[in-house]
């Protein structure tokens, strides 16, 4: 394999010299950045928004719990009827009105609440009412039926059961998502890069194939090489590009968050007001340690090392069958009746990952997935984080390697006659044919 170097650096230079690959390693970042930075400045215009909303409580038992917050100014109104507060409100351009009107019984109070406002009302903003409401108006119904609230609430009870393996190792749910998350997204990863680059491989095969350069180069090249080189030349080339596009995209990110004052970390959804409600009542202190505690005892290095092993496998394995793809046909249209076995194992195994392994990732399913070739890479690396036996990720990463030489065996019987051939759409039958040749 002599000229295999020659045959990647060709591939990888011939790739990064490309105009469309030089404007898009450039653009994408751009892109990118630019729609977060839209996207950051109209979330600060509309939490910087300021809503004013008029609380007119006839029944004299609520208006208490109107807090005026950062974003949201409660203005309380008292000795008003209901047709002036209205006008009031209307004319200082305010965002609404709450009435709740008088009763008898709490529960006619709760018939009478109404909000009055120009436009819809926010789901958000509504949503925050209710819940003020809600647990003023059960406090008072307790209390009404002679229930002693403070008795009420010392006696609740908050459960959070503690989880310990039988080896002494203490986990909790907030671990478990944290897993999930982290082998999720090593899947992810994986499953994009082969779905672009391998593209990228299968038209670099069939634009070779159509100018008829491939004739010239196979003259003096081994197929088996010539695909090889292929395959190992454009996958550093997209590498290339990966890391060109963090390394451009952190700049950018800088560099806007500097000039325009937009505070990427600091991007509030308009459900923050809700969420923080949320967070205070479960305890946001201790999630957060919990959560801390859960990152902090990932198996981070043999995380690192897999998925180096399982990225590089994976992405070889199926490079070689989209190489093999390109080779059978003349055009990306004739591509579409050989892409479906390829992305089946793939999409099954993002099925598998997610449906499967945050249930059961040591069950029977997960560990049968995780063996697969074709589907390992990505129910492996989500099954990492949950603490899978060494021996189990060495014999899934051996049967990988082995199913990549196996298929690069296959894909070159497919390549050589195949890049040849011209004028005529193979069918599965005659590429079993040139499997004999």
């Amino acid at each position: 394999m002599n000229h295999l170097s020659l045959i990647i650096k060709r591939e990888y230079l011939t790739k990064v010299k490309n105009k469309s690959f030089i404007i898009m390693t450039v653009l994408s970042p751009i892109i990118i950045i630019a729609l977060i930075a839209v996207v950051g400045y109209l979330s600060q215009l509309n939490n910087n928004k300021q809503r004013s909303i008029s609380i007119l409580d006839e029944s004299g038992l609520v208006e208490s719990i109107f807090k005026s917050t950062e974003n949201t100014n409660y203005v309380i109104l008292n000795e008003i009827s209901l047709d002036d507060a209205k006008k009031q409100v209307e004319k200082k351009e305010q965002y609404g009105l709450l009435h709740i009107s008088k009763g008898e019984t709490i529960d006619q109070v709760l018939e009478g609440i109404k909000f009055y406002s120009k436009d819809t009302p926010s789901i958000t903003l509504m949503e925050g009412l209710e819940s003020k409401l809600e647990r003023k108006f059960t406090d008072l119904k307790l209390q009404e039926q002679g229930v002693d609230i403070e008795k009420l609430k010392s006696s609740e009870a908050k459960i959070s059961i503690a989880q310990e393996s039988f080896l002494g190792e203490k986990t909790s749910k907030i671990d478990n998502v944290v897993k999930l998350i982290f082998g999720g997204l090593a899947g992810y990863m994986l499953f994009m890069f082969i779905i672009i680059y391998g593209n990228m491989i299968m038209r670099s095969v069939i634009e070779e194939k159509t100018s008829r350069i491939i004739e010239v180069i196979i003259s003096s090249v081994k197929p088996v090489q010539l695909m090889l080189g292929k395959i190992i030349g454009t996958s550093l080339a997209g590498i290339t590009q990966f890391i060109i596009w963090i390394i451009l995209g952190g700049v950018l990110m800088t560099v806007v968050s500097a000039i325009f004052g937009i505070n990427m970390t600091e991007m509030q959804a308009p459900q923050q007001e809700l969420m923080q409600q949320a967070m205070e009542a479960q305890g946001a202190d201790m999630k957060i340690q919990s959560l801390m505690s859960a990152i902090y005892h990932l198996p981070l290095t043999n995380l690192v090392i897999m998925f180096l092993l399982f990225f590089i496998g994976g992405y070889l394995l199926y490079s070689s069958l989209y190489a093999a793809i390109g080779a059978a046909v003349d055009n990306e249209t004739d591509t579409q009746q050989f892409m479906l076995p390829i992305l089946m194992p793939l999409i099954l195994a993002v099925y598998v990952g997610i449906f499967t392994v945050i249930e059961d990732p040591h069950g029977t399913v997960s560990t049968v997935f995780s063996f697969i070739p074709f589907t390992s890479p990505v129910v492996m690396l989500m099954r990492i984080p949950f603490g899978v036996p060494i021996w189990q990720q060495v014999v899934s990463v051996l049967l990988l390697i082995a199913t990549f030489m196996f298929t690069v065996w296959f894909a070159a019987k497919i390549y050589r006659v195949g890049i040849l051939m011209y004028g005529k759409k193979p069918s599965y039958k005659e590429l079993y044919k040139w499997l004999k040749y």
